[in-house]
Order: structure tokens, then C-alpha cells, then sequence
């Protein structure tokens, strides 16, 4: 079935996207299990891909007493987090990773995925229309 949001995401994983090959290929090898939650002690949780500064975040959140922003601020600036896309290093920074990273199994064009999104919208409506034929028909 199809699930727009991952379709979404992989928008990021075709090969006319800009960002760097590497974060494309660890995309495509990623599972669901592959991402984490930051922020939580901080009350603005955000689930991206778990790396070693994302654990790192973590372990900084779990210390007795907690933690403030102000304790993970170098690690999750967003400047350092367009660097993984630049240079490849999916360690470099925090890098946003839904479930549907697990979703990901290649590197198409935009026009093939915008292609396989059509066939399964197509495929899901005809099904959808043959539980409705079904259904009048009851």
C-alpha cells in the first residue's frame, strides 16, 4: 500500500536531489529502527536518524538532573546538520528521520517515483472499487 509520507521523504533520495550520495545510500540501507527521539526531556520531541551525535543528545538528555537546551545546542545547530547533507558524514550532525527512512529501497529519478506513486494510487483505487462493487452488490 502506498504511504505518501515515505513517498514524500524519498523525494530527498532521488538522484536530481542535492544532497550527498553517501546520506542517499545510508537512506536506502536504513530500517524504521534506524532513527531515534531527541528532545523529550526538553519537551520538543523530534525523531531523527540515530547516529553518534543523536545518541550522544541522548545521553546528554538522561544525565541525573537533565539537561537544557543550552547542553546540546552545539551538537544539534542546524548548521552543522546541513553539513551531512554536504559532505556525506551521516555522523557529522542530527539529521531528520522519520519511520519512513524504512521505507526507502532505491535512488529513483523523480520521474520514476512520481511514476511508481501514479501506478499505486491507481492500484489502491481499483481495489477501493471493486469493495464498493462488492459491497452494492450485498
Amino acid at each position: 500500500m502506498v504511504d505518501f509520507r515515505s513517498n514524500a521523504f524519498q523525494l530527498t533520495a532521488t538522484s536530481a536531489s542535492p544532497i550527498h550520495q553517501n546520506i542517499k545510500d545510508k537512506m536506502v540501507a536504513s530500517t524504521e529502527r534506524d532513527t531515534v527521539h531527541i528532545f523529550r526531556t526538553l519537551h520538543n520531541t523530534a525523531r531523527v536518524f540515530k547516529n553518534k551525535v543523536a545518541m550522544e543528545v541522548v545521553e546528554i538528555e538522561r544525565r541525573p538532573g537533565g539537561a537544557k537546551f543550552e547542553d546540546v545546542r552545539e551538537l544539534v545547530s542546524g548548521a552543522r546538520g546541513r553539513k551531512v547533507y554536504e559532505l556525506g558524514d551521516s555522523d557529522y550532525g542530527i539529521w531528520s528521520a522519520g519511520i519512513a527512512v524504512g521505507l526507502i529501497d532505491d535512488v529513483p529519478t523523480c520521474e520514476e517515483l512520481v511514476g511508481r506513486m501514479e501506478r499505486e494510487v491507481e492500484e489502491i483505487l481499483g481495489e477501493m472499487r471493486g469493495l464498493v462493487e462488492v459491497k452494492a452488490r450485498l
